[in-house]
Parts: structure tokens; C-alpha cells; sequence
């Protein structure tokens, strides 16, 4: 068992994501929160808090980004983030350490989450952001070949 501050029992680990359009850098990030847990629930992030929180609707529906995260292997849980408040995750979830990428650390957002995560006893652990793949440059490349060829 991993150990987490004074947790006695399995460490929960939690991944919040988006999940969108599926590419390395999740798998990433899913493959290194494995390391720090003994048992892993992915956060898939519902439409509406990623257009509310990221102004940006996903291109695969919640659904089926629910099923192609389970479907990896990696996790034992996928749990739907219906809320952008990680405080309800962790209410339902459970979970002892959230994950994020590290291009949260050391920022505004990633310091209000540290300070709410510490509050409930949970360790916020941040790993290498996977900077040339992301949902965002994917899209990016989609639009401009889309544009491209018309």
C-alpha cells in the first residue's frame, strides 16, 4: 500500500480531466497517478462545467468519454465531475490525493486547490504537463485543417 499522510486503508487517488479527445498526455497522467495509489477514480468532467470552467464544449459526450476512460485499464472507477468544485468529488469519491498537472503548480488556481485540498486532508500531487499534446492543440490542428482544405 502507498502511504498517504495518516491514511489507514487503500490511498484513493483522484484524476480530474476532461478526457477530451483522448490523446497522450492523459494516458500520462493516468499511468503516473496509478504509482501513487491503490486505488485510482478518474474524474471525467460533465460538458457543462467544461464549457462553464474552460469556455469550451467537448467534441465526445460525457458518456463516452466516461467509457473510453474505463475502457484503458488503468483505473478502477470513473466517477462524472458534475460540479467544478473538486470539494463535491472528494465528498462523493472518497478520494486521499487529486492529481494535476503541473502546469496548475505554483499558479492561483493551483493554490486555491492546494489550500482547499489541505483543509480536508487530501495531497494535492502534480505531474510533468504533457506539453506537446493537448485537446486544446489538437483542436487547434483540427480547425486549421478543416480550414485548409475548404
Amino acid at each position: 500500500m502507498k502511504k498517504s499522510g495518516d491514511v489507514v486503508g487503500p490511498v484513493i487517488g483522484y484524476v480530474p480531466g476532461a478526457f477530451d479527445l483522448f490523446h497522450v498526455g492523459h494516458l500520462n497522467a493516468l499511468r503516473q497517478a496509478r504509482q501513487w495509489c491503490d486505488v485510482l477514480v478518474a474524474g471525467v468532467v460533465a460538458d457543462e462545467v467544461c464549457v462553464a470552467t474552460k469556455g469550451v464544449l467537448p467534441t465526445v459526450p460525457l458518456a463516452e468519454r466516461l467509457e473510453i476512460v474505463e475502457a484503458i485499464g488503468i483505473v478502477d472507477a470513473v466517477y462524472a465531475e458534475n460540479s467544478a468544485d473538486k470539494t463535491d468529488s472528494w465528498r462523493d469519491v472518497g478520494f486521499h490525493r487529486i492529481f494535476k498537472g503541473d502546469d496548475w503548480q505554483g499558479t492561483a488556481k493551483g493554490q486555491r486547490l492546494e489550500a482547499q485540498m489541505a483543509a480536508l486532508g487530501v495531497e494535492v500531487t502534480y505531474f510533468p504537463y504533457t506539453l506537446q499534446t493537448s485537446s486544446t492543440a489538437l483542436r487547434k490542428a483540427l480547425a486549421h485543417r478543416g480550414a485548409s482544405s475548404a
